[in-house]
C-alpha cells in the first residue's frame, strides 16, 4: 500500500511540475525576446526542455509499473533510466547550444531591458522554487533526479537573470548576461555529466557505486558452511533495485537451506540486497575442490 501511495504521489508531482513549467517557459520565453534578454531566453529554453524532460519522465515512471511479461522478465523498469539518459544527453546539449550564443554575446554586446528581466526572472525564481520543492520531496529515483537536474538548471538560470536584471538596470553593463549564462552553465554541465555517468553505468549492468563485489564475496565466503564463490555478478536492475546472482561452493548438501537463508539475510541486512540468485555446488564437485575460501572469480 506504502508503495503504491509513493508511485501514484511521485506520478502526480511529475504532472504538477510538468504543466507549471510548460505554462511559465512560455511567459519566460516572450519576455526575453522582447527585452533581449539572453539569460531570459537561455532560462525559457531550460524550462521548454524541462517540460519535455518532465513529460517523459512522467511517461517513463508509469511505463516502469507495468508488471513483468513473457517478453520482459523484468517488467519495463529499466524506462526509468533510459529517460533519464535522454535527458541528461538533452540537458548537455542545451548548455552548448547556451555557451555558443553566450560567446557570441561577450563578441557582440546588445543592450538588454534590465526592469523587464529583473521582474520576469524573479517570478521564475518562484516557479522553479516550487517544482523544485515538489520533485525533492518525492522518491530520488534517477529518473526523478535527471528531471530535478532540469528543474535545478532552470532554478540556477533564474538566479542569473534575476542578478542579471538587477545589475544592469542600475548600471547599464549588458555583458554581466552572458558571463552569467556561462558560469551557469558550468555548473549545470557538471551536473548533467555525473547524471549521465551514472544512467550509463547502469544500462551497462556495472555494480552499484556504493558497492564493492570483492568485499560482497568474501562476506559470503565468510559465512559458516561456505567454502567459496565465484561467478559472483551484481547489477542495478533500476534506481533502488540491486540484484545479484553467485555460485557458491558449500560443505555439506544437507545443510544448504540454512546456509542459503545466512546468506540471504546477509546480502538483505549488510548490503540492502534484495533481489538474489544463488546456486549451491558442493566441495566433493571435481571442478571446485581446491579452490580456496573465499576465492572469487568473475
Amino acid at each position: 500500500m506504502d508503495a503504491h501511495h509513493h508511485e501514484h504521489s511521485d506520478r502526480n508531482n511529475l504532472l504538477w511540475a510538468l504543466a507549471i513549467t510548460f505554462g511559465f517557459a512560455f511567459v519566460e520565453g516572450v519576455s526575453g525576446w522582447l527585452s533581449n534578454s539572453l539569460a531570459l531566453l537561455g532560462d525559457a529554453g531550460h524550462m521548454l526542455t524541462d517540460s519535455s524532460a518532465l513529460g517523459l519522465a512522467a511517461f517513463a515512471a508509469l511505463l516502469a509499473k507495468r508488471p513483468p511479461s513473457h517478453r520482459h522478465s523484468y517488467g519495463l523498469v529499466r524506462a526509468e533510466i533510459v529517460a533519464a539518459l535522454i535527458n541528461s544527453l538533452v540537458m548537455i546539449a542545451i548548455v552548448a547550444g547556451i555557451i555558443f550564443a553566450a560567446i557570441e554575446r561577450l563578441q557582440q554586446p546588445r543592450a538588454v531591458s534590465g526592469g523587464t528581466v529583473m521582474i520576469v526572472a524573479l517570478i521564475g525564481l518562484l516557479v522553479n522554487a516550487a517544482v523544485a520543492w515538489v520533485l525533492h520531496h518525492g522518491e530520488q529515483t534517477l529518473n526523478i533526479r535527471a528531471a530535478l537536474l532540469h528543474v535545478m538548471g532552470d532554478l540556477l538560470g533564474s538566479v542569473a537573470a534575476l542578478i542579471t536584471g538587477i545589475v544592469i538596470y542600475y548600471t547599464g553593463w549588458n555583458t554581466i548576461d552572458p558571463l552569467l549564462s556561462l558560469l551557469i552553465c558550468a555548473l549545470i554541465l557538471v551536473s548533467s555529466l555525473r547524471l549521465l555517468r551514472e544512467a550509463l553505468h547502469v544500462i551497462m549492468e556495472g555494480v552499484p557505486f556504493d558497492l564493492d563485489l570483492p568485499d560482497v564475496g568474501n562476506a559470503m565466503a565468510a559465512v559458516d558452511g561456505v567454502e567459496s564463490v565465484h561467478d559472483l555478478h551484481i547489477w542495478s536492475v533500476t534506481s533502488g533495485t540491486i540484484a545479484l546472482s553467485a555460485h557458491v561452493v558449500i560443505r555439506d548438501a544437507n545443510h544448504w537451506q540454512a546456509v542459503l537463508a545466512q546468506l540471504q539475510t546477509l546480502l538483505h541486512d549488510r548490503f540492502d540486497i534484495h533481489h538474489t540468485t544463488i546456486q549451491p555446488e558442493f566441495s566433493d564437485h571435481h571442478l571446485h575442490r581446491d579452490l580456496p575460501r573465499a576465492q572469487i572469480s568473475t
